[in-house]
């Protein structure tokens, strides 16, 4: 799959929010942040600010949901008009159950993982996912420095879906920048969250386009491109 860039508007002006969608044209999706400041240490936004978003962009946005019990919440961002909807392992009841439902929706179901949660306990729930997020830096804040720790993570996890004959894609987000994106494409990542790298930017849409070209010349070169 070609690489994809998700700007995230946790690095936006939230009093713009129409505004900076705009200003990202050409990108993939629009990556929303939720938080609760329960699961995370912070608060950002909920559903009615994603039902006006949806109407304010034609990108498809791609909510990452840092909250407890996404058991019972989640839905709720398909129905305010999430394309891809993303709960946390660790905050998760029932992940087969939550990930059925939200394709049921008519979302792609993603799951996502800490820096410290392992890849290899949830193996036999790959197939139900659409997504698999692994976290580059500690999920919370925005502007973060990358873990580079995590490159092993993401290869384990690029080999697993190799391994059952997936389709589902590999997303990574926390420190994504020009300095970092080559790293995690060779590892096996192809969805790539961009925050400050983008939004940061002089011109955020040259940004998004500067950023897919490095993921793509770094993927084709990748051993697990070129190995399949």
């Amino acid at each position: 799959m070609p690489a994809q860039i998700n700007p995230s508007i946790l690095s936006a002006d939230f009093a713009r929010l129409a505004d900076e969608a705009k200003a990202v044209h050409g990108a993939d999706w629009l990556h929303v942040d939720v938080m609760d400041n329960h699961f995370v240490p912070n608060l950002t936004l909920g559903v009615p600010v994603v039902e006006s978003l949806a109407r304010a962009t034609d990108t498809p946005l791609d909510c990452h949901l840092m909250i407890e019990d996404p058991d019972r919440w989640a839905p709720q961002y398909v129905e305010a008009g999430a394309s891809s909807v993303t709960f946390h392992v660790e905050a998760a009841a029932a992940p087969v159950r939550l990930a059925r439902e939200i394709r049921a929706k008519g979302a792609r179901a993603s799951m996502a993982l800490k820096p410290a949660t392992p890849i290899e306990p949830y193996e036999d729930l790959l197939p139900e996912l659409d997504m698999l997020l692994i976290m580059t830096v500690e999920p919370g804040f925005g502007g973060q420095a990358f873990l580079d720790i995590m490159l092993p993570k993401i290869r384990r996890t690029r080999e697993l879906i190799a391994k059952h004959g997936l389709e589902m894609w590999l997303q990574v987000d926390g420190g994504v920048s020009a300095s970092t994106i080559e790293q995690c494409a060779d590892a096996g990542a192809d969805v790539f969250v961009a925050g400050s790298a983008v939004y940061g930017a002089e011109d955020p849409a040259e940004a998004v386009r500067a950023l897919r070209d490095q993921a793509r010349t770094a993927s084709e070169k990748a051993s697990w491109v070129c190995g399949h």
